[in-house]
């Protein structure tokens, strides 16, 4: 099975690791566009669709986020935290991929928000079958929540739709 129109965020620093998963998750049929910031202000960046990433044909809003909280600067942590404050990204599907860490990590994480926490495997193998597992149920058989409309918006039509106001009726 291919999936397309799947737009994963990857937010890993290790290039590595970003790779091996990039791979892995192409193998497991997944055809649109793995999407890499390696720390979590290139991702915010993406999210907000700043600078290069105000494209949105060739960078579309994720369906689902991959990301390891071990991030240089603003913790992965912290990112989710930004994350789950936004409304228009509250209800995008986070996993957590990390190397293994105390269960106070893991608590934390789903504290958080993570929909998903994961221990990076240590083969490439074994990472086939976690993508391949992962991809399954997070893009065939899970139903995908809709992101806030608004999200797509002029910053300022959103600004308004946040405070409720409402674009006055033409002739009115």
């Amino acid at each position: 099975m291919s999936y397309i129109h799947h737009t994963i965020l990857l937010v890993d620093n290790d290039q590595d690791m970003a790779h091996f998963t990039m791979l892995a998750l192409q193998r497991v049929g997944v055809i649109s566009p793995v999407q890499v910031a390696t720390n979590a202000e290139e991702a915010i960046g993406y999210l907000n669709g700043e600078g290069d990433y105000r494209d949105r044909e060739n960078y579309p809003m994720p369906v689902l986020m991959l990301l390891d909280p071990k991030l240089p600067n603003l913790s992965g942590f912290e990112f989710l935290f930004w994350v789950r404050q936004q409304p228009e990204l509250k209800r995008l599907p986070v996993i957590i991929l990390t190397q293994p860490g105390p269960v106070t990590e893991v608590n934390r994480a789903y504290e958080l928000g993570c929909n998903s926490y994961l221990t990076k495997p240590t083969s490439f193998n074994t990472l086939l079958v976690m993508m391949q597992s992962l991809v399954q149920y997070w893009l065939s058989l899970n139903t995908a929540p809709e992101l806030c409309a608004a999200f797509n918006s002029p910053p300022l039509l959103r600004q308004q739709q946040e405070v409720g106001e409402t674009q006055p009726e033409p002739g009115a």
